[in-house]
């Protein structure tokens, strides 16, 4: 498995997925992405809460404990981003739980946008435009 690279952010860096998805097809795969995209928040909730701990000093025994809860969290956390991978959806970020899926528009590579929460993909965006750059998927026009 490729090992994620870590942001202050919270997101993860992996090989950007290959597939294709149409707009039915992403949304068939939610019920099973947003159970692991659950897990994936609250796995990196915990992460988070661990490594700042280790960061304010703790000492000891205590810091042994943590550091070894916090090794086994992390390998949970890359198991899960692992899953999504498979899946062929992208991560991008842990702490909102965003996710992508490349579709097409016109011709040309986008990214279908989901963020935990939502009940359907509802938003698309262009492959460097980014969250903030989305726009309503009812402008889409598919193809393969």
């Amino acid at each position: 498995m490729a090992r994620p690279r870590s942001s202050p952010s919270g997101t993860l860096a992996l090989p950007s997925p290959k597939r294709k998805f149409t707009l039915a097809e992403a949304n068939r795969t939610l019920p099973l992405v947003s159970r692991i995209v659950r897990d994936v928040v609250k796995v990196h909730g915990q992460v988070s809460h661990l490594q700042a701990s280790l960061q304010a000093g703790v000492r000891g025994r205590r810091a042994e404990q943590m550091e070894a809860e916090l090794e086994t969290r992390l390998h949970r956390l890359h198991e899960l981003i692992e899953e999504l991978t498979q899946i062929g959806c992208e991560l991008k970020d842990c702490s909102m739980g965003l996710i992508d899926y490349v579709g097409r528009h016109q011709g040309r590579d986008i990214l279908l946008c989901w963020k935990l929460g939502e009940d359907s993909i509802r938003y698309w965006h262009e492959l460097h435009a980014g969250f903030a750059g989305r726009q309503p998927v009812s402008i889409l026009e598919e193809d393969r």
